[in-house]
């Protein structure tokens, strides 16, 4: 199970590291800015719940893959973009650019929600519930926030399709799942419902109650 949540930690760290990279390039940045958007959008939620856990140094300094993997990630982009902009710049307002981002940053929720569960599981034990869901929805969203933080924006969770909540719903279902089936299925059902949520949200454009 260890080997399969690393490999699920190294897909998200890809997945938000692309993200945000991404939109560090839609933002003129520069190339250590666009590292740097990818790397905090990638360990960015893991850095939080490391820390509200307890753990120092968080797992994004005492164990760098992951920060190399976004360095990686974010460089490849900018390489890309910085070869041929205009191919590049053509698409970024396009649907393809839109699906892209779309699905980058879904994978990334989906997949870093449940491992911040099983995170909060090894440490503090699967008594609470309530903590570890918050611990999930964090580690999901964490990241994002301080991408759209740092990119002048408002973030994301606060204003788009049903974000925060599909994670919510994941690390509910994932915590539901590991008491009733085991840790696997746990996993496996809490990534499916956050990735399904944030998919049918945007499909049907489901949006949270807000004053018009």
């Amino acid at each position: 199970m260890d080997e399969f949540i690393f490999i699920l930690e190294l897909i998200g760290t890809v997945a938000f590291a692309s993200s945000g990279a991404m939109i560090g390039i839609e933002k003129k940045m520069d190339i250590f800015g666009v590292n740097v958007l990818g790397a905090t959008t990638a360990v960015g939620g893991g850095i939080m719940r490391d820390i509200i856990l307890g753990l120092t140094p968080p797992g994004a300094f005492s164990h760098p893959i992951y920060v190399l993997i976004s360095v990686v990630t974010s460089t490849l982009l900018f390489v890309i973009a910085y070869a041929r902009p205009t191919a590049f710049e053509s698409r970024l307002k396009t649907e393809y650019y839109d699906k892209l981002m779309f699905w980058c940053d879904t994978a990334g929720l989906g997949i870093f929600t449940v491992v911040g569960v099983q995170a909060a599981v090894r440490s503090v034990g699967g008594e609470n519930a309530f903590f570890l869901v918050f611990i999930g929805a964090l580690t999901g969203v964490g990241g994002g926030v301080l991408r759209d933080i740092m990119a002048g924006e408002t973030p994301y969770i606060l204003v788009k399709h049903i974000y925060a909540c599909a994670a919510i719903a994941g690390g509910i279902v994932c915590v539901a799942g590991r008491t009733l089936l085991g840790e696997a299925y746990g996993t496996v059902f809490g990534l499916t419902v956050t990735v399904l949520l944030r998919f049918l949200a945007a499909h049907f454009r489901w949006n949270l109650m807000r004053v018009s």
